[in-house]
């Protein structure tokens, strides 16, 4: 996945192959708003004027670029858990023991398609709180590009949470999926309207 050209992936995403899929969409989505944070980072670090806050640049950008790794990474993560539920369907189911195995692979197999995009909101929401800072401290010429980086990983959070909400209902262990659930919904209220900060501040930067 690190090395696919962009256009094979978009022609595989677009296929009617299962994988990749919105899992993996919403993490290169996520990695695309970081690197977008970044770039904000590095267009600020020794330049005229940013000297004061050069250090609060070098630590958005390290903190940027560590979970630009973790999403990207996502990708591969999303599709090895949507096979590994794929299997599970699979499985024998002849007799009382191979649905018993079954059943238990495929509820194990669903827990794990949770734990995936859970752990993708977690990291887009990450990048959001260092997009407040971006927002605030980076280099106003090149401020939009905060903006639109914020953006990106707002969709790529509202999408995780569409590949918990789909996962959920499915789940029989009661605790684990009122747990996700919770989760996400936690993660959406504080960080949609935190993303709404940011574009404001973004919005005032660009005209003061």
């Amino acid at each position: 996945m690190h090395n696919m050209p962009v256009q094979q992936f978009l022609d595989e995403l677009a296929s009617a192959a299962p994988t990749p899929g919105g899992g993996g969409a919403a993490a290169i989505m996520g990695a695309m708003g970081a690197a977008l944070i970044s770039m904000v980072a590095n267009l600020t670090i020794g330049k005229k004027g940013y000297e004061a806050v050069e250090g609060e640049m070098k630590s958005q950008l390290a903190a940027a670029e560590a979970l630009r790794a973790r999403l990207t990474d996502m990708v591969a993560d999303d599709v090895n858990a949507f096979n590994q539920l794929m299997a599970a369907y699979k499985l024998p189911k002849d007799t009382e023991e191979d649905k018993s195995a079954r059943s238990e692979a495929i509820q194990e197999s669903l827990k794990q398609a949770t734990r995936v995009p859970l752990a993708c909101a977690h990291a887009c929401a990450e990048v959001i709180r260092v997009a407040q800072r971006s927002a605030e401290h980076g280099n106003r010429s090149v401020i939009s590009d905060t903006g639109a980086g914020v953006l990106a990983v707002q969709a790529a959070l509202r999408t995780a949470s569409l590949n918990v909400g789909i996962n959920v209902p499915s789940i029989k262990d009661a605790t684990f999926a009122a747990v996700a659930q919770q989760e996400i919904d936690t993660l959406l209220n504080e960080c949609l309207p935190l993303t709404e900060a940011v574009l404001a501040r973004v919005q005032a930067r660009m005209v003061a």
